[in-house]
């Protein structure tokens, strides 16, 4: 692990000590996504009400700039610069990104899904299009037993696509399910999200240093 990473890592539960019980987890998520971005994966997230808006999070702080400056592969950068005006302008712009993808958004298919077929199969459809051996799946559910999040990380094991879980502290189906399950210390729904913030946005800042700190910070 670098020094960057580990100073990520130790800090979540400097600031947070009663998320100590969540330490082996989130080295093993951490490890996972890792892992994922290394062989040319994707990351998927989904979830319901808040835990949907943590979904969409999560891939906002992977798809650009979080902690530290990201610079785009320097051969791209190189043919955009010989593209003209528009490719300057994109290769000093551009930044580089993690690839990631919400399975709570496309709503035009999530729409036609529900209505036509299986509401609480959404996700595992959207996985299904897009999802490949490899890949890795973060499925949040505070109550770690919602059935859409549950649909979707059996079609992910049968996949082959990793899986981790953000739940509260109870045992829940996606726990025996998930090949990580990060167990927030909270039994209440709210808290549980509150105790979710820090962890996922750790995981987040971890992921990019590992693949960006060479390029500076902001």
């Amino acid at each position: 692990m670098k020094e960057s990473v580990k100073i990520i890592f130790e800090e979540l539960f400097e600031r947070y000590p009663e998320l100590e019980a969540c330490r082996d987890a989130v080295l093993d998520a951490h490890n996972m996504i890792c892992n994922t971005y290394e062989n040319g994966g994707c990351l998927f997230t989904c979830g319901n009400g808040g835990s949907c808006s943590d979904s969409e999070h999560i891939v906002g702080e992977l798809l650009k700039s979080f902690k530290f400056k990201r610079k785009i592969d320097a051969e791209l950068s190189e043919k955009l610069y010989e593209m003209g005006e528009n490719g300057k302008a994109l290769a000093d712009t551009l930044e580089g990104a993690l690839p990631a993808v919400s399975l709570c958004g496309h709503p035009a298919l999530t729409t036609a899904f529900l209505n036509d077929t299986e509401p609480k199969m959404t996700f595992a459809q959207q996985l299904l299009g897009l999802g490949k051996k490899g890949d890795t799946l973060i499925v949040i559910s505070t109550s770690g037993n919602s059935e859409n999040c549950v649909y979707a990380a059996t079609l992910a094991k049968a996949m082959g696509i990793f899986t981790i879980a953000m739940t509260g502290e109870k045992e829940s189906k996606l726990s025996e399910l998930c090949d990580v399950t990060i167990k927030a210390p909270e039994n209440e729904t709210f808290k549980i999200q509150e105790k979710h913030l820090p962890i996922y946005h750790a995981l987040c800042a971890m992921a990019e240093a590992t693949f960006f700190e060479n390029t500076g910070h902001k």
